[in-house]
């Protein structure tokens, strides 16, 4: 098995049917690939559309889906270690439930770029927002000197040339990310001290950069992102509150690096708004 897509579901069945289902139907792989669900207690159908309609379509593609089951929600970091256990990849590609392909050969592309790159231990597509003239979501992420946030290119347009070439940066969100299965058993998976969600992905890259691998953006590889739909509105998660204080656990593990680093400014690091478009006003999205 060449590669293990990990994502998660909690409710919000609608994107999970929508994004699950084009992860399997939209995606030219190179190799054998398995899905990996883990459902942390969804309470609207979520789980037991897995069990059936997900785990059907994946059979009709030669995907095999396996699907485990959380009581609760019991975060993020907890519920993709479930799924690192498990994993039969060489390759680990963890996605959210709220992205799609742009790029059909995504996967491949994304091994061709961790192959070719000396010392790369990680890397993460392009993601563009699913509505025209498909801005750009995020093209990997920088930190500031104070530990502060940028994701690269946010609003910006798709072909704006800045974020057109691959190139090393200082981490990458989850949203997307491949990584080699034997780094994640020698270095550990995503640290549970990050509960629910927030900053775990960074502190990963983190670690696995301490280590001397390298996180990769590959721009070659584009993906739709509908963005926190998995955790806005969320009654059960406070998203400011989970980022500030997850934020903070970030900023004193990681200070010794990233005060190091020739991170964006400050001024880069101001959230940029983007006014989403509903999901249900979403149709057909282009494939290439």
């Amino acid at each position: 098995m060449t590669y293990s897509l990990i994502t998660l579901s909690y409710n919000k069945l609608a994107c999970t049917q929508r994004c699950l289902s084009a992860l399997i139907t939209d995606s030219v792989a190179d190799a054998p690939w398995e899905m990996i669900v883990v459902d942390n207690g969804s309470t609207d159908g979520s789980g037991e559309w897995c069990d059936t309609e997900l785990t059907a379509l994946g059979a009709a593609h030669g995907v095999p889906v396996t699907v485990l089951h959380n009581v609760g929600n019991v975060g993020c970091s907890y519920a993709r270690n479930r799924a690192i256990a498990i994993a039969r990849g060489e390759h680990l590609v963890f996605a959210d439930n709220d992205i799609a392909p742009r790029t059909r050969r995504w996967m491949p592309g994304l091994l061709d770029v961790l192959n070719a790159v000396p010392h790369a231990g990680m890397v993460g597509a392009k993601m563009v927002y699913p509505w025209q003239p498909y801005p750009i979501q995020c093209a990997g992420v920088g930190i500031s000197a104070r530990g502060h946030v940028s994701f690269r290119g946010r609003g910006e347009a798709l072909g704006d040339l800045r974020f057109c070439r691959q190139e090393i940066v200082q981490c990458l969100i989850s949203a997307c990310l491949m990584i080699p299965a034997a780094l994640i058993r020698k270095h550990g998976g995503f640290d549970e001290a990050f509960h629910p969600v927030q900053f775990e992905d960074f502190d990963l890259c983190y670690r696995l950069r301490e280590a001397g691998y390298a996180a990769v953006y590959a721009p070659s590889v584009e993906m739709y992102h509908f963005e926190s739909v998995t955790t806005q509105g969320t009654p059960t998660v406070r998203n400011a509150a989970v980022v500030v204080r997850n934020g903070l656990l970030f900023q004193k593990r990681w200070r010794h690096l990233f005060a190091l680093e020739d991170g964006p400014d400050e001024e880069a690091c101001r959230w940029r708004k983007i006014e989403p478009v509903p999901f249900s006003a979403i149709g057909p999205l282009p494939l290439f």
